[in-house]
């Protein structure tokens, strides 16, 4: 692996890390949208420090991985159990 070193900042804190070059715009950008939405809940709810805030996003965007999975979860399997009857009784129409 060639990672290289990479430093993002999340409520002013620094963070080094290694990543390979083909990710390291991915996480700077995940980054920049941590910081975003961590001093989003800052300014809209009461918080002892930069944990709770955190905490807050992390609680969000794995609630929307989750939902997200779920979505696709349905596409993969439901949807096309659905589609596999819809044909049937067409097929069966047509007969």
């Amino acid at each position: 692996m060639n990672d290289q070193p990479a430093t993002v900042y999340i409520l002013d804190r620094p963070y080094k890390l290694k990543v390979s070059p083909d990710h390291e715009q991915f996480l700077r950008k995940a980054a920049k949208l941590i910081d975003t939405q961590a001093r989003s809940y800052g300014k809209m709810y009461a918080h002892q420090d930069g944990q709770d805030l955190l905490a807050m996003v992390a609680l969000t965007q794995i609630t929307q991985l989750l939902e997200l999975q779920d979505k696709i979860q349905f596409k993969d399997t439901k949807l096309g159990a659905r589609l596999t009857e819809i044909k049937e009784l067409l097929d069966n129409t047509v007969d």
